[in-house]
């Protein structure tokens, strides 16, 4: 007889084991198990009904999402995240929330200044809980896997790819190797043949999941590389393989997810790799001729 496992006691004991167990969930659990993370923030006021809504599953497959982490149903499941409402409600979400209400609303008459300040106002909320949600010792770890490392491989994508080349610009300043990983020409494939152990390879990728970004942090972790991974979720393909995961929830206004947050991290990882080496300020030749050095 298969015994009932022991319910989780708070929000972070709960996460833990969701992310233990994912791959092994059925697809709908899974679909149910990445909302539940994405929106801890505030599954205490949402009804079951809104929860299946999201999730695209009917709301007897989250009953038995919270059955199968030993909950009785999900009322007792809810309870434990109404515990920590109490504390601020992440302002992204909070922000989320507002822009479907306006956009519900009938708000095609929005001015451009209107859109504009839409979207700082996301930028802004995505700043806010990086800096609540920061996982300080899973950064902190990152910091110590890049001052170790010989080089540092960076890869991203698509949406990814502007912090990507961000890092690589920025990392350039240190006495590291640096690596931009490509796909341009293919060019990738002759990289990943220099990756040795010792590296750290830094991946960027959202959901769902840039195939190329998935690849070559696969091929970098199985030469010996130390992955760290920026990401949004635990349970991304890219967090299972990380030595350290830094997790960005970034905003989306009209449908456009913002890269405020994201930038925000690189730039982070950058500036506290810089304090650990103690770098010395060196101007860049435009600086040395009286122009803006524009790392300053």
């Amino acid at each position: 007889m298969t015994s009932t496992p022991p319910m989780p006691t708070d929000v972070a004991a709960f996460l833990h084991r969701i992310t233990a167990e994912y791959e092994n969930l059925s697809r709908q659990l899974k679909l149910i198990a990445r909302h539940v993370e994405a929106h801890r923030d505030h599954l205490g006021l949402e009804g079951i009904q809104d929860v299946a809504a999201q999730c695209g599953v009917q709301p007897s497959a989250v009953v038995r999402f919270a059955k199968h982490f030993g909950f009785s149903g999900f009322t007792e499941m809810q309870r434990l995240f109404r515990q920590g409402l109490s504390e601020q409600i992440a302002p992204s979400r909070n922000y989320s929330r507002r822009l479907r209400d306006v956009i519900e609303s009938g708000s095609g008459s929005l001015s451009e200044a209107e859109i504009a300040h839409e979207f700082l106002r996301g930028s802004i909320a995505g700043m806010q809980e990086l800096q609540q949600s920061l996982d300080e010792e899973a950064f902190s770890r990152a910091i110590d896997l890049m001052v170790q490392a010989d080089a540092i491989w960076i890869a991203g994508s698509r949406r990814s790819f502007p912090a990507a080349v961000y890092l690589d610009y920025a990392l350039q300043h240190t006495d590291k190797r640096i690596g931009l990983v490509t796909a341009l020409g293919s060019m990738h494939e002759g990289q990943m043949r220099s990756v040795r152990p010792g590296d750290v390879m830094i991946a960027i990728s959202y959901a769902p999941y840039a195939e190329e970004t998935m690849q070559v942090a696969q091929q970098a972790v199985e030469r010996g590389a130390r992955l760290i991974a920026i990401t949004d979720s635990r349970m991304s393909p890219l967090a299972r393989e990380a030595a350290a995961t830094l997790l960005v929830q970034d905003s989306a206004t009209f449908g456009f997810r913002s890269l405020t947050a994201t930038m925000g991290l690189a730039q982070s990882l950058f500036v506290a790799l810089a304090f650990r080496l103690e770098l010395s300020y060196r101007p860049t030749t435009l600086a040395a001729r009286g122009g803006t050095d524009p790392l300053a």
